[in-house]
């Protein structure tokens, strides 16, 4: 027999799945949260699209656990042949926008919270918090919400990782590069050509390699991904811009590499944000620990999430895989689910109690 629990986490997801919750436009699956807690007695506090809740006899005094997942999701992929906002069984998966990235976690998560909401022999404080604007790392998701929060001390963050732990995930800083040139006639030997100078900078870009290279994560990562330049056939360009996507590992902050890059580019160089950073728990944090006696696998993460924006030790872990994140026609398996719970109950348990 089912239990209860694993139900109505599902019929949760279903109802989730059903409301369509763009970054910026999760009004509805907020709404949706906040009434299933609400509909279960536990008190909400919301902010914006961000709702969360507090283990129901916090101490101060006690250190405190953020369970984290977010209800947000990207735009359907162009060749999705179900209705992405209907939520359909089939064969033992759950379809539907956002099922695997990430609401198996979202709802495992509210599941194991509930189970210890009432609970009094507690050694930990909990924290729910579902936020928003997860998938376009925005600043009103949980970076707004951090500091109206107790003190946290680490962090459960709900992704799809197959309930392996992602004990480090990769840091993103994108760059837009200017190269400048002077505009001439394309007929006369006149100008000096933006293109061809940013050609040598972006050799070094495909070239470079960071010296220091994580075991978890592998080396520094840089990529062009967009070029633009020109405005006609006969006019030497004066300017050509191009964007650089750089993912880094734990050994280095983003500044080191951008400081490196600044040595070695003669373009100009302009940094989106310095905000998302590599992350990384210890092997023996006490979290860590609790997950390898359940012989849960560590791994590094190629992958970015709301873990970046924490400023404590975060565990990445959850229900669903990630190479199915964003794909058409998405799904869960609803066994994943199921484990999701019972796999976040027992790791609180051997920490909490």
């Amino acid at each position: 027999m089912l239990s209860s629990t694993y139900i109505d986490a599902v019929r949760l997801l279903k109802e989730l799945i059903s409301i369509p919750s763009f970054s910026k436009e999760e009004q509805g699956t907020a709404s949706a949260i906040e009434n299933f807690l609400g509909k279960h007695g536990v008190k909400t506090s919301r902010l914006k699209n961000n709702i969360w809740a507090v283990y129901k006899i916090f101490d101060a005094a006690k250190p405190t656990i953020l369970l984290n997942s977010h209800h947000d999701t990207v735009k359907p992929n162009k060749d999705y042949t179900n209705d992405p906002f209907a939520a359909v069984e089939k064969d033992g998966k759950l379809f539907g926008l956002g099922s695997n990235d990430a609401g198996g976690c979202l709802v495992s998560l509210i599941a194991a919270f509930l189970y210890f909401y009432e609970k009094e022999t507690l050694e930990y404080n909990l924290i729910f918090a579902a936020t928003a604007e997860e998938e376009i790392s925005g600043v009103n998701g949980i970076e707004s919400l951090l500091p109206l929060l107790p003190d946290i001390d680490f962090a459960i963050v709900g992704e799809p990782t197959m309930m392996n732990m992602a004990i480090a995930e990769k840091g993103l800083m994108v760059l837009d590069c200017t190269s400048h040139g002077q505009s001439g006639h394309a007929a006369r030997e006149e100008g000096v050509n933006a293109i061809y100078k940013a050609m040598s900078d972006i050799e070094w870009f495909r070239d470079y390699a960071f010296s220091k290279v994580s075991e978890l994560l592998g080396p520094v990562k840089m990529s062009v991904t967009a070029i633009n330049a020109g405005s006609q056939h006969n006019v030497v360009p004066a300017a050509c811009n191009f964007t650089v996507d750089i993912r880094i590992n734990e050994l280095y902050t983003n500044e080191e590499i951008l400081e490196t890059i600044k040595q070695h580019v003669q373009s100009d160089v302009a940094v989106r944000s310095m905000r998302l950073r590599s992350t990384s728990i210890a092997l023996d944090h006490p979290l860590v620990k609790a997950g390898l006696r359940l012989q849960l696998a560590p791994f590094g993460s190629p992958t970015m999430s709301d873990k970046a924006l924490m400023p404590f030790p975060a565990l990445k872990i959850g229900p669903g895989d990630s190479a199915r994140s964003h794909m058409a026609d998405e799904y869960i398996f609803l066994d994943d689910i199921k484990k999701g719970i019972e796999i976040y109950t027992q790791l609180l348990n051997e920490i909490v109690l």
